[in-house]
């Protein structure tokens, strides 16, 4: 059966629950009461109400992530629309956005990157550890190709961490959490954090602080102790931002963060006799940033200069060679100014350079690589009426290797009243290979001995066409959204054997641009007010991901995933809530080549001991779901059933 026939069905579907929605939600909420509008920015790269917003996008406020146990950002944003979490190897997990890869998901804090260890280091999660949930004023989630603002890397969407700010008054709150495992094996933890920001000099100088101290010890495997199926983590995180504001249009922040991360876990090695040893890992990062926005009588401005390390060494018991050290340096500045030169437009125009350099004995002779980006890009908002709107805009993107690449843009937004929009758009994206995987002389032991990989300079950059049409409706008690989706992603990478491919040691691999996949799907979700103070969230997402060269299923991804969100206020000073996230089963790289479903249910509650202080208690996973721990067919490990108890005191 020919897949493409399926996209009309698709609409048609849509169509349907456009109208049984609308009809029924329309109906409903007559008398209700109109909720306050979230404001994103990541969409255009300047504030717009969320229902306003040219794209897919949710926001996950940091109250919300506050009242339950979040340790990194791949529990933040589980069970948002069109988001997964994928195996990236060690029991390690990243976050996959509409069935695209967790390497072509672009991290940001701010709208400024932090570094893209994943391309230097194997299985690396170290961009999910930068800011604790007590210092996140909420997380906004682009599900789609973003490359007309934000170049390489936002291939299948943009995860944007909004830090809080200091404001006219001194704010602060401290935030403790444990957490403790049934089965005796560890993977359990605990964490401090902090927040602190307010005036120096009130109206001139204010100042951001915030901290974080969480430590995660070893998940032992069931199966053989000498094994681990999750490592054990300690990290310590900090960040001081100073904001000058010299007068009513200009505001200048300059801000340092650093962080130190050790992770050990033990493992075995390859072979007929295989050993076992320890490798442990020593992280340091650092993130420092200067930049000046203005608010002028002809428009803004916005004007940045920003730095970011990583730093990793590796040590092994068994005096076995290790992996590195390896350090990641990216360095940017960019500017951009917003006007409208007629009333039913508003342009916005910038430009980056950013530099990135890799310090890595296997790259090539001199363990040096680096390069230069630089970019310009021009957004139209254009309004057409009072209820159309379009967004049109494109990147022009310069690479050393590759010239100039175009990454053009269109979405429009039909306002049919004030509770209904329609939205729809088409956009490319593209995602340059990495420094090792372009470098000729890169070479390196990989797959625990059993071969070489090496580099492959005549790469083609990774590129996708997105087409996205649905609605987002919003009046009184209720909101539901539906979204149909296509990714045509032609040129994926992937590392692929080229010599002594017999499945016997010393196999040479390499990088080829070998997989054209189509990846369509929808995406329906909504909420309502219950009765006795209670709220329903829910979200569905049907995948349907191809690989075009073969016909077949591409692997890691599920084709059902739902997630629902039962809010219950019993009580004044009481807020509980209800987690379920189901994920279907899915084709898998594992020897088995599949993985069953699961679903995960957590409940947690925030009980207010006065105004200033809270208690938050839950389990987690209930149903004691332990993935790798029963199956070798999941790609990444949980701890099972786990109870957490935190304090948190605000002020």
């Amino acid at each position: 059966m020919n897949n493409d026939r399926l996209l009309p069905g698709y609409f048609f579907i849509l169509a349907a629950t456009i109208t049984a929605s609308t009809g029924a939600l329309a109906q409903t909420a007559e008398d209700g009461t109109i909720l306050l509008e979230p404001i994103v920015v990541t969409a255009t790269s300047s504030e717009r109400f969320l229902k306003d917003a040219p794209a897919s996008v949710t926001v996950v406020t940091g109250e919300e992530l506050r009242e339950r146990p979040v340790q990194d950002l791949a529990q933040a944003v589980e069970g948002t629309p069109g988001v997964q979490l994928t195996g990236i190897g060690l029991g390690r997990r990243g976050i996959s956005i509409r069935g695209m890869l967790p390497e072509q998901t672009l991290v940001l804090v701010d709208g400024m990157r932090v570094s893209n260890s994943a391309s230097a280091v194997a299985h690396s999660d170290y961009e999910l550890g930068w800011v604790p949930a007590e210092a996140i004023e909420r997380i906004e989630v682009v599900r789609g190709p973003m490359s007309s603002l934000y170049g390489s890397e936002a291939l299948g969407g943009v995860v944007n961490i909004i830090t809080r700010q200091a404001t006219d008054k001194w704010r602060g709150s401290f935030g403790s959490l444990g957490q403790l495992t049934e089965h005796g094996l560890g993977g359990g933890g605990h964490n401090f954090s902090f927040y602190a920001g307010g005036p120096i000099i009130p109206g001139i100088l204010g100042l951001n602080i915030w901290g974080q101290y969480r430590a995660r010890p070893e998940l032992v495997s069931p199966h053989d102790e000498r094994l681990s199926s999750l490592g054990d983590e300690k990290a310590f995180t900090g960040n001081a931002t100073l904001t000058w504001t010299p007068d009513a249009q200009q505001r200048i922040d300059l801000s340092y963060g650093a962080g130190s991360e050790k992770r050990w876990r033990n493992t075995q090695g390859a072979g007929r006799f295989p050993t076992f040893y320890r490798s442990d890992d020593d992280i340091t990062r650092r993130h420092v940033s200067l930049s000046h926005t203005g608010d002028w009588d002809w428009g803004t401005s916005r004007v940045r200069i920003y730095s970011s390390m990583l730093e990793r060494e590796n040590e092994r018991s068994d005096g076995a060679p290790v992996s590195g050290p390896q350090k990641f340096t990216d360095a940017a500045g960019d500017a951009q100014v917003s006007f409208s030169p007629l009333d039913n437009h508003k342009v916005t125009v910038g430009g980056e350079i950013r530099r990135e350099r890799l310090d890595d004995p296997t790259v090539n002779e001199s363990g040096r690589a680096e390069q230069t980006h630089f970019a310009t890009f021009i957004q139209d908002e254009i309004s057409l009426g009072d209820k159309w709107e379009l967004v049109l805009g494109s990147r022009f993107d310069d690479h050393e290797a590759f010239g100039w690449h175009a990454s053009p843009r269109t979405y429009l937004l039909y306002h049919l009243n004030d509770a209904l929009t329609f939205k729809g758009g088409v956009g490319a994206g593209f995602k340059a290979p990495t420094l090792k995987q372009l470098s000729p002389e890169y070479e390196a032991i990989a797959g625990g001995g059993r071969f070489t990989i090496v580099g492959n300079p005549d790469l083609e950059p990774e590129t996708n066409l997105s087409f996205e049409a649905g609605f987002e409706y919003q009046q009184g008690i209720w909101s539901a959204r539906a979204m149909a989706f296509q990714n045509n992603v032609d040129n994926l990478i992937q590392a692929v054997c080229v010599i002594r491919c017999s499945g016997a040691p010393g196999a040479t691999w390499s990088y080829e641009n070998v997989d054209e996949a189509r990846i369509r799907g929808i995406e329906i979700g909504g909420g309502v007010e219950l009765p006795w103070d209670m709220r329903l969230d829910a979200n569905y997402t049907l995948l349907d991901p191809i690989d075009r060269a073969t016909g077949e299923r591409l692997p890691d991804r599920s084709r059902h995933a739902a997630n629902a969100t039962v809010s219950w206020s019993p009580l004044e000073s009481l807020k509980t809530s209800l987690r379920v996230n189901y994920i279907g089963s899915q084709k898998t790289t594992t020897a088995s080549g599949s993985q069953g479903a699961y679903t995960l249910v957590s409940v947690n509650g925030d009980y207010a001991l006065n105004e200033h202080a809270s208690l938050q208690f839950g389990i987690e996973n209930i149903g004691d779901v332990r993935l790798a721990d029963e199956s070798g067919d999941y790609a990444f490990a949980d701890e099972g059933r786990r109870y957490f108890l935190g304090l948190r005191a605000k002020f």
